[in-house]
Order: structure tokens, then sequence, then C-alpha cells
């Protein structure tokens, strides 16, 4: 399990970065990367970005639960 939440943050860090550089400066480098925003592999990395961050919703109740107990001690 550890390297499927490992390869889940990277892909999340992947979509940052790419999510920064559009609103920045419009590049899409996933879509520069694979051949167009169209291109099968471009398409492919937005499904396991996204599907990354589905998969990390399972990290929110161990926040939550990291939190309440820094809090109560």
């Amino acid at each position: 399990m550890k390297a499927l939440d490992s390869i889940a943050l990277i892909l999340l860090i992947v979509g940052g970065i790419n999510w920064l550089l559009v609103g920045l400066l419009q590049f899409d480098l996933v879509a520069s990367i694979f051949g167009g925003q169209d291109a099968l592999l471009a398409r492919i990395v937005y499904i396991l970005v996204g599907l990354s961050a589905l998969y990390s919703l399972k990290f929110l109740p161990l926040i939550n639960r990291d939190n309440a107990r820094h809090t109560t001690h």
C-alpha cells in the first residue's frame, strides 16, 4: 500500500505543477510532452492524476485524527 500511496502523491504533484503552469503561463506541460490535450497518453496522465486525487481522499480522516490527537495533548 505504501507504494500506491507514493505513486498517488507523485501524480498529484505532477498534476499540481501542471495546473500551476497552466494558471501562470497558460502552458500545459503534460499536453506538450505527450502530444496535445487530446493525445491518448496525455489523457491517460490526466485520468491517473484524477484517480490519484480520488484515492488520496482516504487520507482526510488520518489528518483529522492527527489534528485531534495534537489538540488534546
